[in-house]
């Protein structure tokens, strides 16, 4: 070992026992581990064959499936879940739903209304006899290690995993993160994206969307524009030996053996998983009552479910993170996803929160672009107002000519007030007013994002995903807008190509999804669901939910040399100072030959648009120079946002 590798190997070790890290010992580790093991639960409440399972008219989807398939012509019903609140539903009826077992894997668990209400659910399942394992990445996995000791103690029937830990804890503090980042930088990096809800191995929901407020609706000030997708029939199969993969894997750690889990257990026994203290219990309990509905179920989730025959899972597995993985393990996902696009040739309809491609897909829509009668390309992103991520809009951001005038983009940023959007903010058709929200119990004390927002006027929700991907990203917290209001960001993953192949899924279709992130989506072959799914992704893309990026209008004097300039100032890698860009934010104005908003690549474009700045909306101040500063300075960032 070099003396430098030494003295950095000497002084993290410091730094761990400064901050009282210092790993367990094998026989502290089992001892503490034990304490879990033996305060479980081995009571089973039902003895039926069937685990006193609800009857639910969400798994005729299934059994009709099943009962429709062949080996040779597999059968599925799917059901595109817009609205938060549904998403929710669907998640309650199919937990209370499960014979045998159930598979939760995400990248968030939050201790917040939704987390607590899901985690609940999967308690009593498993106290009825199903067999119920969460597998959740370390990095968001629940608030406190008190509450991760505690349902690693609840019962036997009920596995938590803790994927890929770093510094052998279940949550790092930011110190813990700078030791992180100086010992584990690599292992830090790797994060498990998937996220899935199987229930029997037959029915199962998957998509964008974490466990947490903001993901559902129910968040204070911000809350997500997201998509899932419900998805039953033989696939489900797929999924199944997809996630006990991932179960399996080295890097899926039994809770309770991890090093502050562990100790907390040794210290102070199993912790009793205390009830939770919900900030508006009314919402939580209309919400529960409704998956109880039989006739709500129908109507919400069953009647819209379509019928389809080619479905497709395509997913990364924990290969992806081996340093000595094969070729063919590295990003199968990323790669699927681009085969689909090269095919293109009519139309790619692209959503994504964090418009930061890879380069592999950069040189995929450069290609694209240069072929004859090339495919339109459209963009569904989001604004600077909208964004939980500013870094990542940054440097979006500095690449817009790039995107237009190379790869050929028409992009569409989503507005943080949309005129017409699926969200239902009274979802349960409970009517809290402002009072009875106020009054609500909190549970848990406001984080310093919150209280330093709460000082501005503002109120958001927890630390969304993306301030969770690593210590360098953009902190969630979403930039200040010139008026107050319920906000919304985009957090959708989906495409659509040629209105014949739908894909919903949890690849932002960025650079940590092809090389750090394990990804996953289904893909459909079936028109009738592409036309569902492009309907869904237009919507957010029209005029009242978006502004268009055009092309700005060229300065009067020497236009050429500024755009020399400009395009030599964004190609540096690393300094990017030249102050106007290329392209601006447009707002469509109806009037007489303005039925319809045109291409920004069509000569009506500017005839049917007005432009409104590069950052309508923002109330710009010093997030305006963090933009600046980023777009300049942080493209070497792009790989890991």
């Amino acid at each position: 070992m070099s003396l430098f590798r030494l003295r950095a190997a000497l002084a993290v070790a410091v730094l761990l026992l400064v901050s009282g890290c210092a790993s367990l010992g094998p026989a502290q580790r089992a001892a503490g581990a034990q304490v879990a093991i033996d305060a479980r639960a081995t009571a089973i409440d039902c003895n039926a064959a069937d685990a006193c399972a609800q009857a639910s008219p969400l798994r005729e989807l299934d059994a009709r499936a099943f009962a429709e398939s062949t080996p040779s012509a597999p059968r599925h019903y799917v059901r595109i879940l817009d609205e938060g609140p549904d998403a929710l539903v669907a998640r309650l009826a199919m937990i209370r739903s499960a014979r045998r077992s159930i598979d939760l894997q995400t990248y968030i668990f939050d201790e917040d209304d939704a987390g607590w209400l899901v985690l609940r659910e999967l308690q009593a399942a498993a106290a009825r006899g199903v067999r119920v394992r969460l597998l959740l990445d370390q990095l968001a996995a629940l608030e406190k290690v008190e509450t991760v000791a505690a349902v690693a103690s609840l019962h036997a029937g009920l596995e938590l995993r803790i994927y890929n830990p770093v510094l052998d804890r279940v949550r790092l503090s930011m110190p813990m993160y700078a030791v992180a980042s100086a010992c584990c930088w690599r292992q830090l990096n790797r994060r498990m994206h998937s996220k899935l809800l199987l229930v029997d191995d037959a029915i199962a929901v998957t998509g964008g969307r974490n466990y947490q407020d903001d993901y559902y609706d129910w968040g204070e000030g911000y809350n997500f524009r997201d998509r899932d997708l419900l998805v039953a029939g033989p696939v489900a199969r797929e999924m199944a030996a997809n996630f006990a993969a991932f179960w399996a894997s080295p890097r899926s750690v039994p809770a309770e053996r991890l090093g502050d889990v562990a100790r907390t257990l040794r210290a102070q026994g199993a912790p009793r998983l205390q009830p939770p203290a919900y900030r508006r219990p009314e919402r939580v309990a209309a919400l529960a009552t409704l998956a109880d509905d039989p006739v709500q179920v129908r109507e919400r989730l069953v009647a819209p479910a379509l019928a389809v025959a080619g479905v497709s899972f395509i997913a990364d597995g924990p290969a992806k993170h081996r340093d000595d993985a094969p070729a063919a393990q590295v990003d199968p996902a990323s790669d699927a996803l681009r085969t689909l696009i090269a095919d293109a040739r009519g139309e790619v309809l692209l959503q994504t929160p964090y418009l930061v491609l890879s380069k592999p897909a950069q040189r995929l829509f450069r290609s694209l672009h240069k072929q004859p009668a090339a495919p339109r390309v459209r963009v569904s992103t989001n604004s600077l107002a909208s964004t939980d991520a500013f870094i990542a809009y940054a440097i979006s951001y500095k690449y817009k000519r790039r995107y237009l005038r190379d790869f050929g983009f028409e992009i569409h940023e989503f507005k943080p007030f949309p005129a017409d959007a699926p969200i239902a903010l009274d979802a349960t058709g409970l009517d809290l007013d402002a009072a009875e929200a106020e009054t609500a119990v909190p549970t848990r004390r406001p984080s310093l994002r919150e209280r330093r927002l709460a000082k501005r006027g503002l109120r958001t929700a927890p630390d969304s995903e993306s301030a969770r991907h690593s210590p360098f990203s953009s902190g969630g917290m979403p930039v200040r807008l010139e008026r107050a209001g319920m906000r919304l960001g985009l957090h959708a993953k989906s495409m659509v190509v040629d209105e014949r192949v739908g894909v919903v899924g949890t690849h932002n279709f960025d650079p940590r999804g092809d090389t750090l992130n394990t990804e996953s989506a289904v893909v459909v072959d079936d028109p009738a669901f592409a036309r569902a799914l492009a309907g869904s992704i237009r919507r957010d893309m029209a005029p009242g939910n978006a502004w268009t990026i055009g092309r700005r209008d060229s300065s009067p004097i020497l236009p050429g040399i500024e755009f020399t300039l400009a395009r030599i100032s964004e190609r540096m890698p690393i300094f990017d100072l030249w102050p106007v860009k290329y392209a601006t934010s447009y707002q469509f104005v109806p009037g007489p030959g303005c039925e319809s908003p045109p291409s920004p690549f069509d000569k009506d474009f500017r005839r049917c648009h007005q432009p409104v700045g590069d950052f309508p909306e923002v109330d710009l101040g010093l997030k305006w120079l963090g933009v600046r500063v980023f777009t300049a300075f942080g493209s070497g960032l792009s790989p890991i946002l």
